[in-house]
């Protein structure tokens, strides 16, 4: 289960209490955005509105292919971005979870579940 899927059935951080398995769904998403360029990398997918191939990262990011697919990886490892293979490009795209469950995790507001 990516850290998406289990942050999707988790209480948002402003709930009472959570449980371990809560805990470390949250902190398995944290852990993939805790990087810059991850979090530049959600952002360009983001604002996209259509899936992003993976070699137009390279320039807004300024990093290396290598580095960029690592990043890639990591976020479509966490259920962030699901990656479409078309030729031999990749193209990334938030998952549909995605938006939502990292809304809800942060959502000091929101009563529990």
């Amino acid at each position: 289960m990516s850290a998406i899927e289990a942050v999707a059935c988790c209480a948002p951080l402003g709930a009472p209490s959570l449980s371990d398995e809560q805990a470390s769904a949250t902190a398995a998403l944290f852990k993939a955005l805790a990087d810059p360029a991850r979090v530049r990398i959600v952002n360009l997918v983001a604002t996209n509105g259509a899936p992003l191939c993976a070699c137009d990262l390279l320039e807004p990011l300024g990093l290396s292919q290598p580095t960029v697919s690592h990043h890639l990886k990591k976020l479509t490892s966490a259920g962030v971005l699901e990656r479409e293979q078309r030729g031999k490009w990749a193209y990334f795209s938030l998952t549909a979870d995605a938006v939502g469950a990292l809304a809800v995790v942060v959502d000091l507001k929101g009563a529990c579940c």
